[in-house]
């Protein structure tokens, strides 16, 4: 892993860096909204250029950013998208350095980049997410805007060592792992006792929580199949905090299978929620550096969750790990821990000892501030 290390008290003075985003709910909008203030301390102007929704969720104007309405879709949209490249080079007009976030703004931005009369920019790309698996044509053209883009920015920073390694395999002239740190959570504001109330949850019940977008990365058709296999007396309740494109389809599939679990739409109360459970699952086909496993880890929450991408680097022995998409593991796994108070403990003492050892925020700002300078050079013409 390389180490990034800032220089300088103020060593963006007088530059304007951009930060490009798609549209967002979720760790790539948080992660942005909280390196600005960082940036900002170190003398830059901030330029956020993302959806007009995805700035209305985090409020990056309100950190000190200016914004700009891109509009970046998550998905291939070959029409939209020649728009969004349109959109962001007037964006860059007077722009020092344009960082992308993901691979969908990466591929905007490189282009945006590219087009004749506009001048030559440092791009960073910050890859946070792996592509989907499968074939057929829409995977092999991601695949393609894949590798252009890695290979045509100048720094790529991956969220875990398996992103990092595809990018050098793809041709990236310069791949770095910048692990990306979730936000601190606020202190939880009601009792584990209120919580569980308002969620309906019988004394003796256990109560398991998941937190992510409702979307097919996460597993959570998987994590219904487990549940449909509990037995017994105190058969776990789940709650699901997070919403998304499955919503329906999932809340379909509760109803008609009279599933122990709660969808809850998008929380602002995830520190509650994980101070009230007895575990926390995540049933993820991949993730890089789960905002959701720092922060269960950080509350003492035990963690079950799937061996896939940077799970195993994040959690180390702090977790119980199951393969992908195996839903008699998953279940089997929660029904362990859940059943094994000394087990629990165990893993929640070991959670915060792995979460004391991450680089927190200001260290994941501190690295962007490094590169933005290593690539910009000293402000003023300073040594």
């Amino acid at each position: 892993m390389t180490e990034l290390r800032g220089a300088g008290v103020h060593p963006l003075t007088g530059r304007r860096v951009a930060e490009v985003l798609a549209t967002s709910t979720g760790g790539v909008g948080t992660h942005v909204r909280a390196v600005l203030p960082a940036l900002r301390t170190a003398g830059a102007d901030v330029l956020v250029c993302g959806a007009p929704a995805t700035e209305e969720l985090f409020g990056f104007h309100a950190a000190g950013a200016g914004f700009v309405p891109v509009g970046i879709s998550a998905g291939l949209a070959p029409a939209a998208d020649a728009r969004a490249v349109a959109q962001l080079r007037r964006a860059l007009a007077g722009v020092d350095l344009v960082h992308a976030h993901g691979l969908r703004a990466g591929l905007v931005a490189a282009a945006a980049l590219r087009l004749p009369g506009t001048p030559r920019r440092p791009l960073v790309l910050t890859l946070h997410n792996a592509l989907p698996d499968g074939g057929g044509l829409k995977r092999r053209v991601l695949a393609a805007a894949e590798r252009a883009t890695v290979r045509g920015a100048d720094v790529v920073l991956a969220a875990s060592d398996d992103l990092a390694d595809n990018a050098r395999r793809l041709g990236a002239p310069d791949v770095r792992t910048a692990p990306v740190s979730a936000p601190a959570l606020p202190a939880a504001t009601r009792t584990r006792e209120e919580v569980r109330a308002a969620l309906g949850v019988p004394t003796g019940r256990p109560l398991v929580v998941a937190v992510g977008r409702l979307h097919p990365q996460k597993g959570y058709d998987v994590l219904l199949d487990a549940a449909r296999s509990w037995t017994g007396d105190a058969v776990p309740l789940v709650a699901i905090a997070g919403d998304g494109p499955l919503r329906a389809e999932l809340a379909a599939r509760i109803a008609a299978q009279h599933l122990p679990v709660l969808l809850l739409g998008r929380r602002d109360d995830v520190a509650d929620l994980l101070a009230a459970a007895d575990l926390c699952v995540l049933p993820s086909r991949w993730e890089a550096r789960s905002l959701t496993a720092q922060e269960a880890l950080r509350a003492g929450t035990p963690l079950v969750a799937t061996r896939t991408g940077g799970l195993p680097g994040l959690v180390g022995d702090a977790a119980e790990l199951v393969p992908v998409g195996d839903a008699p593991a998953l279940a089997a796994a929660v029904t362990a821990v859940l059943a094994d108070p000394t087990r629990a403990r165990a893993l929640a003492e070991a959670g915060r000892r792995q979460a004391a050892s991450w680089p927190d925020e200001a260290a994941t700002a501190r690295g962007l501030v490094a590169v933005y300078r290593e690539l910009l050079g000293p402000p003023g013409g300073l040594p």
